[in-house]
């Protein structure tokens, strides 16, 4: 059977193999990322994964060996639709699968996905997969954090989300996304709009002020202040990466904190 090309434009594709692809119809078509996939900066193809059951049913899962609560994914279902999925473009994915005990994702990967160019996201249910789906796949497997959920359909709407904004061209403002929390390893700076008054409590005189360079200051400062009492584990993890004049502002806020990391 000859190979099928992928004709698209989309700088980043996504395919996504879940026994609920219905979940993901509004979520592709409206928002930011909405116009992104009508403008064919993104792709987001979505596929279910009874279509390769090999039974009337559509059945793809079946009771652990073992025994046990609930049911496991079965591995042949899946196998066969990662191979035929991964045939139909020309660049080979970076398969994922949604998982409790996968790597935590953050923006410093996000930014990674997004020059492979292509990624395959498999959606747990019930159990999970039968492990032999890692075995042979070799999958990256990530996290959200530690918590559970019905299923991996979220956690990849956030993924791909978190990915599809770093695409050129996919959020209006690009220095936007390069000032988003996390983009240079701090939190996001407070922000405010009209009224300027809201029950008693008045929007900071500097950011009427129309001088840039104190508005500028201001917001780095406010930026560092946040990381530092509400995520210092931030700060401890990026130490290293940080300017000097950042590093200034973090021992002004916490000197013991900055101390044990000097």
């Amino acid at each position: 059977m000859p190979r099928r090309r992928d004709r698209r434009v989309g700088t980043v594709r996504f395919d996504v193999l879940t026994l609920f692809p219905e979940l993901f119809e509004t979520f592709r078509r409206v928002g930011v990322l909405g116009r992104a996939v009508e403008q064919g900066l993104v792709a987001i193809d979505v596929h279910d994964l009874r279509r390769w059951s090999g039974n009337r049913w559509g059945n793809v899962d079946d009771e652990p060996y073992g025994g046990g609560a609930g049911m496991v994914l079965q591995a042949p279902p899946v196998l066969e639709a990662v191979a035929e999925i991964a045939e139909s473009g020309d660049t080979p994915p970076v398969t994922i699968v949604l998982s409790p005990r996968g790597r935590p994702f953050d923006q410093a990967f996000a930014e990674e996905l997004r020059q492979s160019g292509r990624i395959l996201m498999l959606c747990g249910r019930y159990e999970g997969f039968d492990e032999r789906v890692s075995e042979i796949l070799r999958p990256v497997e990530l996290s959200l954090g530690d918590f559970i959920l019905g299923g991996g359909e979220v956690p990849a709407m956030a993924v791909i989300e978190a990915i599809s904004r770093l695409v050129p061209g996919v959020v209006g403002d690009p220095e936007s996304v390069a000032e988003d929390s996390f983009s240079n390893h701090l939190l996001d700076y407070p922000c405010y709009t009209r009224p300027p008054e809201v029950e008693g409590r008045t929007v900071p005189e500097v950011l009427r002020s129309g001088n840039h360079a104190k508005i500028r200051r201001w917001r780095m400062e406010r930026a560092i202040e946040a990381t530092v009492t509400r995520r210092p584990d931030l700060i401890k993890k990026n130490w290293e990466t940080y300017t000097d004049e950042i590093r200034r502002l973090i021992r002004r806020y916490d000197p013991d904190l900055a101390e044990s990391l000097e």
